[in-house]
């Protein structure tokens, strides 16, 4: 064991599929000898060679595009795109091509590639550094959505993603590179406190993908998550006073219905967090799947706490985050219906 802060882990997770497995190659924008603009990928190029890890020019749907063709010939490419905010470019290649290959052909071909991006707000990089477009993505089918919470989780996932033989888009909450942060928003001071980082093996190991995690237990309102408002959602749990169970989902698609239902008809009420916008937004499709499932057992109705409906505030960009007044006002409703 060792111990880690998620860009070290995610860096551990490469450098360890890479030693494994010839056909791993990482490469996007200043990935190589850079090493990333936030050092995820820091010594790959030293340690693999640039054949290995390379530096692309900024065209972010090169980037994929050379990474599907890569992919259905036999190599496991791990690409990244600097921000999320740049993705949009790569888009027609994710939806139209990586999405749909392996139904096109019929199982012959099939792209194992991994989209590696930083996303969500709170490093003050305004409207275009800042964006959640996990809905986007979920949307499509044949894509799975990865959103890792901690660094163990994020470099066991890194390693699942990467071995899966579908293309998978895997989202990394830019708050918690350095360091899980205890949810809290207080703008008057600075608005996250660190911890230390988390312990995690330097080896092999694997965190599987379509599968949640309880990271609290409760029996009064079930809280649904990921990324970044997981903390959030356990800062609430904790200054609310309610016993309130937090569900860390990790993988948006495939999704664990399982850990949900079970969790919700124990409670009978439910609450979604999310960074993103309300509208559209992931939030919705689980309200509308705990309603489905579950409605028999909810003693009020599903929740949501999220971004607003607006473009990235970047003046209001504390505010615009849910936090835990949010959450807990939330919880308090749930609880009084």
């Amino acid at each position: 064991m060792a111990t880690m802060n998620m860009i070290q882990a995610l860096n551990s997770a490469m450098s360890t599929m890479m030693a494994r497995d010839p056909s791993v190659v990482v490469f996007g924008e200043d990935v190589g000898y850079f090493g990333g603009v936030f050092r995820a990928t820091d010594g790959l190029q030293k340690k693999y060679g640039a054949h290995r890890c390379f530096d692309t020019p900024i065209a972010e749907g090169g980037i994929v595009g050379a990474a599907i063709g890569m992919g259905a010939y036999g190599m496991r490419p791990v690409v990244e795109i600097q921000f999320a905010d740049y993705i949009y470019p790569a888009f027609d290649q994710l939806t139209s091509e990586a999405a749909r290959i392996r139904y096109r052909s019929a199982g012959d071909f099939n792209v194992p590639i991994v989209v590696r991006t930083p996303y969500g707000g709170g490093i003050f990089g305004g409207q275009t550094h800042s964006q959640s477009p996990e809905g986007l993505f979920t949307h499509v089918v044949g894509l799975k959505v990865v959103i890792p919470s901690t660094p163990y989780d994020a470099k066991g996932l890194l390693i699942s993603s990467i071995e899966d033989d579908d293309p998978v888009i895997f989202l990394e909450p830019k708050r918690l590179y350095t360091g899980p942060f205890d949810g809290r928003h207080d703008v008057a001071v600075k608005p996250w406190s660190v911890h230390p980082a988390s312990e995690v093996p330097e080896d092999y190991y694997r965190v599987p993908l379509g599968k949640a995690s309880i990271v609290r237990p409760g029996e009064d309102v079930t809280i649904l998550s990921y990324g970044t408002m997981v903390h959030v959602a356990l800062a609430a749990a904790q200054e609310s006073g309610v016993d309130a169970e937090v569900i860390d989902l990790r993988s948006l698609i495939p999704l664990d219905l399982e850990t949900i239902m079970a969790s919700v008809n124990k409670t009978g009420r439910c609450i979604v967090v999310h960074e993103a916008t309300k509208t559209s937004g992931f939030g919705a499709e689980l309200a509308a799947l705990v309603q489905r499932e579950c409605f028999y057992q909810l003693e009020s109705p599903v929740e949501r706490v999220t971004g607003w409906d607006i473009p990235y505030p970047h003046a209001f960009e504390w505010q615009y985050f849910p936090g835990p007044t949010r959450v807990a006002a939330a919880m308090r409703q749930a609880m009084e219906a």
